[in-house]
């Protein structure tokens, strides 16, 4: 569709929605979406300065909750729903960018479990704060640079499917449903990234874990065998949470595309909101150290 001037139409605004079917308990829904903020907020920014590969964890969990909390608040709390296009696809490109790099985090921190198993003798040489700090800027730079093109690929085409998305916030694949025109490449380029980066780093985490659960199983000793697993069971955690619901919303999209629409959005919602409220409940109660430090910015806050 082209507009007056002969361009492809965009429209000034694009319309968000909260749930389907839930239009009557929207402040309950509110309430529930400001209890995950506040929880991981606060409980990111409590273990922000603790390590430094969880500090990269918190602060991709924190990128994703600030890219989404806007139009969230706005949807739920203010009943404003509408969203500028370009200001749609900058937080499309955000909330892709620091889910990726999560993505990205997680393959470095099994990296780092890796080392403190099978080598522990290397891990002060191996993994030193120059190379620890040119992980983070890799894994920065590799999410940025896969996901620039994005905007712009959206950006080129019309819309005449309508100006309204199935959720709270900007998407690629819920802008792709509203795009008209040849979308072949945003759906090439799309699947293209996913496998290099979702894909890549969950095979790579798997076939780590084989090599560590090879080296437990060759432990003598119960008690140190049990240790060991205990030293990975945060990041064993953190990653079922953040690689089961991808897994889960991709099945649906594929074989169950009759799925009702609250299944998909309530779906991407566990995706965004439950992973950055879990881990650093999961981290703190599983690290003494944390444990700690937590109660140390507690004790001062209060004393």
């Amino acid at each position: 569709m082209l507009g007056l001037n002969g361009t492809p139409f965009q429209p000034a605004t694009l319309q968000l929605t909260g749930i389907p079917g839930m239009q009557t308990g929207q402040a309950w829904v509110a309430l529930v979406f400001c209890i995950l903020y506040l929880i991981s907020i606060i409980g990111n920014l409590t273990i922000l300065p603790m390590y430094y590969f969880l500090s990269m964890l918190s602060l991709s969990d924190l990128g994703v909750s600030f890219s989404t909390l806007p139009t969230v608040l706005a949807t739920f709390y203010f009943n404003y729903r509408h969203v500028d296009f370009d200001a749609c696809l900058v937080q499309m490109f955000f909330i892709h960018n620091f889910s990726f790099m999560e993505s990205g985090i997680l393959l470095a921190m099994n990296f780092d479990r890796f080392v403190v198993i099978c080598d522990p003798l290397r891990y002060a040489t191996v993994l030193t704060n120059n190379r620890i700090l040119a992980m983070g800027l890799g894994i920065l730079a590799k999410s940025f640079t896969t996901l620039f093109p994005f905007p712009f690929l959206v950006k080129r085409l019309p819309f005449c499917k309508g100006n309204v998305l199935h959720h709270s916030y900007c998407l690629h694949p819920d802008l792709m449903n509203v795009a008209c025109g040849d979308v072949h490449v945003n759906n090439i380029y799309g699947l293209f990234v996913v496998l290099f980066t979702y894909g890549i780093d969950s095979t790579f985490i798997l076939l780590s874990y084989t090599l560590i659960l090879r080296a437990m199983l060759a432990i003598a000793s119960q008690e140190q065998r049990f240790k060991a697993l205990n030293t990975c069971m945060s990041h064993i955690c953190a990653v079922l949470v953040f690689y089961v619901p991808i897994i889960a919303v991709s099945m649906i999209h594929r074989f169950w595309k009759s799925a009702p629409l609250v299944v998909h959005v309530m779906m991407s919602n566990v995706y965004l909101f439950i992973p950055p409220m879990f881990n650093p409940i999961t981290y703190s109660v599983k690290t003494k150290e944390i444990r700690r430090g937590i109660r140390q910015v507690f004790c001062k806050s209060w004393g």
